[in-house]
């Protein structure tokens, strides 16, 4: 049976009073890779914020990595996002302290606390997006590209269930976000389940996958010709 780890039933998704999707009806199951697309305004951002927990689920039913969205209380959310891994479009990570220090931050944050353990951790997770000699710069020291694998690497540390990526090559230039995109796509293939929203249509052909779009406040799934 495969397992079910996102699951959205009649849900309407709220930006405050403002309804921004309704009847969203969306099933992922482990070791998916599927993305969200749909113009500027579209939702994409309030869909992710809602599986985080950062917009509450009002209407219909959800279900994200266990964690039931309508009866979620705000004491849930950090248990919540310990299962999920977020990539941001911006990177967010903080400047005053190297990669090695922005990982460390997390793990400590997470509950981790041995040393070694925690040293382990960050070799592996750099490791998987090819980042191992950079752990001692600063985030200004790297690309763009660079820094969008070390938000990679973060989303990675407490081995997600699911990882939701916000426009991960929004700030990124063609070449630079394919590179990007063969780290998300590998980590797939190690069998991390992925959500990434994006615009950018031209990776959708060089890296073809389930496409849901969403349009006129419904989600719908893109049935891709093969060309």
């Amino acid at each position: 049976m495969p397992e079910t780890i996102l699951e959205l039933k009649d849900a309407a998704i709220y930006q405050g009073e403002n309804m921004v999707l309704s009847d969203v009806n969306f099933e992922m199951q482990k070791g998916d890779f599927v993305y969200l697309i749909g113009k500027t305004g579209s939702g994409k951002s309030s869909f992710m914020k809602t599986l985080y927990g950062d917009l509450e689920l009002t209407q219909g039913q959800g279900a994200v990595v266990d964690f039931d969205l309508r009866t979620l209380k705000e004491k849930d959310i950090p248990f919540l996002r310990r299962k999920l891994g977020i990539v941001f479009q911006d990177f967010k990570l903080l400047p005053d302290r190297t990669i090695n220090g922005n990982l460390e931050f997390v793990l400590r944050a997470t509950g981790w606390k041995d040393k070694e353990e925690i040293k382990a951790r960050i070799e592996s997770v750099l490791d998987k997006v090819a980042m191992k000699t950079k752990g001692f710069k600063f985030p200004h020291e790297l690309s763009g590209g660079e820094q969008q694998r070390i938000a990679i690497a973060r989303a990675l540390l407490n081995e997600p269930e699911l990882i939701l990526a916000d426009e991960p090559t929004g700030n990124l230039d063609p070449q630079t976000s394919i590179e990007v995109m063969k780290v998300l796509k590998d980590i797939n293939e190690n069998g991390n389940t992925i959500l990434m929203a994006t615009h950018d249509y031209a990776l959708l052909l060089k890296f073809p996958s389930k496409t849901m779009k969403l349009d006129e406040n419904k989600v719908f799934e893109v049935v891709q010709r093969n060309r």
